[in-house]
């Protein structure tokens, strides 16, 4: 298996990852890479939209066959090669927020959505979708978000380079994803936390459906859940458990 090895690319769809998943479903070998240059409804975490504009950013889905239950630091080292690729096309370092966001400053250059499949309780798929903005400038982006997002483009003032930047891409990915296959998900986790926009010992807000809970971020677990000392005690909280992160 090597990721971008064999790439469909499309001119529209409503979201790469719902093509992943039809493919995957077929039998489609694990790596196959699909990018679109736009989506009609593509999809962040949590039900949100995420704003997809014809050739201004890099939309693709990778089809995964993972043996490993873990699959929750999936987000974590797909975030790790996304920033990789980054820095080796353009010299900075963009910073994580778990679990699965890409900023800059305040501002969020892209996200990754993964989605998964089960036969039984084994992992039949996991689709790994990745949102990037590459080339918007400020305008672009609709005014809901304008202020809040960012592109490689205004930060970096230069025009990308997409199929170098891909190239880097795939490098990236085939090697944290081989860690991950491994076994290596400690080298994955602590990486992820040296790349982390949190800091440990930090104030963390969280919202969840129970209502807002504040704690000191202590870092993260093996499973990759986000660990927060509470009353002199450490709990664990997973994405799916989390509407939203406030950080001090």
């Amino acid at each position: 298996m090597e990721i971008g090895a064999i790439i469909h690319k499309v001119k529209s769809c409503s979201s790469t990852n719902d093509l992943a998943k039809k493919m995957a479903v077929k039998g489609a070998g694990e790596g196959t890479v699909i990018i679109a240059k736009r989506q009609t409804k593509g999809r962040g975490t949590k039900g949100r939209t995420w704003y997809s504009a014809e050739n201004k950013g890099l939309y693709a889905s990778i089809i995964l066959r993972p043996e490993e239950h873990s699959l929750s630091l999936i987000p974590l080292m797909a975030g790790l090669a996304v920033r990789e690729a980054i820095f080796e096309a353009t010299g900075i370092h963009i910073g994580l927020r778990w679990p699965n966001d890409l900023i800059w400053g305040e501002c969020k250059l892209g996200g990754i959505l993964c989605e998964s499949g089960f036969k039984g309780d084994h992992p039949s798929y996991v689709i790994l979708g990745i949102g990037l903005n590459l080339s918007h400038k400020k305008k672009e982006f609709p005014e809901a978000i304008r202020s809040i997002s960012t592109s490689l483009k205004l930060i970096t003032k230069k025009d990308v380079d997409r199929e170098g930047f891909l190239q880097n891409l795939w490098k990236a990915l085939n090697h944290w994803y081989q860690l991950f296959c491994r076994g290596q998900g400690l080298k994955i986790i602590r990486s992820f936390e040296e790349g982390s926009i949190f800091t440990k010992g930090q104030k963390i807000m969280l919202q969840s459906q129970k209502g807002h809970i504040t704690g000191i971020y202590k870092g993260v677990d093996s499973q990759g859940g986000l660990v927060l000392e509470e009353g002199g005690k450490d709990k664990t909280y997973f994405s799916a458990e989390i509407k939203k992160l406030i950080y001090e």
